[in-house]
């Protein structure tokens, strides 16, 4: 029972279909809106202005022009009791002067589900798919699948100048459910902008053509465009830098209940974060996300490499726990590989 209420709350996936339709679903994207990365991710996701590393290809590709020499992240996940793995991978690399391009890959799934379908047996020991006849499990007869979430990402990110960037996404989309399987295709849209020194400006418009996806059972799905806008600013102070961020994610899939607020059938969710770095060595955030977690967490930067924490409580369904997230971001930070100056 927990791995079914996993499934329909953290994958979305459908567990049934009928008959070839095509219609804009609710969360049927959900498992991309998640996030990556520690330091956003103790954020409360409120990263839309402050993306300016590797993970910039999922929060907003217009960051990852800000990159000046290759870098690799990784995360690992396990919520439910490890029921739920959420794992995360991607390089960027700086090309010319003013251009980065990078690819990204996250996984989110649930792993070796029983399958007792043809398991059933009667009191005489023979398969029976009747249920007054049902005596038992033949656990020699019992299979496993998986019910897994990809999403592959493929980042270019411009310089037009030292105020403002650009970038875009193409990404691919599968979708996993036992012998039933989605692919799709979509595209982000995201800029970053700074109208003034120590204040920053981003927005992401994510699947902003509407991503089809299209089922192995004939059903087709769609995922409606979602706007992320944000802001930071920079404050010095204590021997270190301060920086307070807010965005705002704009959804059209008619969310009144499961939003901050809503006008019509558009809906807006709001992420906080707060931010204090000393002297580039150590950062210590906090944040409150979207779906109403206060989130919190610590970054240590080392000579080439950035390990960041984030934890968050999460209630819900009959497994509480605490999720904690550890990430981390190697920077390749040598003469040889540094970006090409004019």
């Amino acid at each position: 029972m927990r791995v079914f209420k996993a499934l329909i709350v953290l994958l979305g996936i459908p567990v049934a279909f009928a008959g070839a339709q095509t219609g804009v679903a609710k969360y049927a994207g959900e498992f991309i809106s998640l996030g990556v990365g520690g330091r956003a991710l103790a954020l409360g996701g409120a990263y839309v202005a402050l993306a300016n590393d590797v993970t910039a290809g999922y929060w907003n590709p217009a960051g990852l022009a800000h990159i000046n020499y290759p870098q690799i992240a990784l995360m690992h996940d396990e919520q439910f009791g490890s029921l739920v793995n959420h794992d995360y991978g991607a390089v960027a690399i700086p090309v010319g002067s003013r251009t980065s391009i990078g690819l990204s890959l996250i996984r989110l799934g649930v792993d070796d589900i029983p399958d007792t379908r043809n398991a059933g047996v009667d009191i005489n020991g023979n398969l029976t798919y009747d249920p007054t006849q049902f005596s038992r499990i033949d656990p020699d007869r019992v299979t496993y699948f998986n019910a897994a979430d990809y999403a592959l990402y493929f980042t270019y990110a411009q310089r037009y100048s030292d105020d403002f960037t650009y970038g875009a996404n193409v990404k691919l989309i599968r979708r996993e459910l036992g012998d039933a399987s989605a692919t799709g295709i979509g595209f982000d849209i995201g800029v970053w902008y700074t109208p003034f020194e120590n204040m920053v400006l981003g927005a992401n418009v994510q699947d902003i053509t509407t991503t089809f996806l299209a089922w192995s059972t004939g059903r087709n799905e769609l995922i409606s465009p979602t706007m992320k806008v944000g802001s930071a600013y920079f404050i010095e102070a204590l021997g270190g830098k301060f920086a307070p961020a807010l965005d705002v994610d704009l959804r059209f899939e008619n969310r009144q209940y499961a939003s901050t607020f809503n006008l019509g059938p558009v809906s807006f969710d709001v992420h906080t974060g707060l931010e204090f770095q000393f002297k580039d060595l150590v950062a210590l955030r906090a944040g409150y996300s979207d779906v109403k977690q206060l989130t919190m967490g610590a970054g240590v930067h080392l000579p080439k490499l950035h390990i960041d924490y984030s934890f968050a409580k999460f209630d819900a369904i009959d497994q509480p726990g605490n999720t904690h997230r550890i990430s981390m971001v190697f920077t390749l930070e040598t003469d040889q590989f540094r970006r090409v100056t004019e």
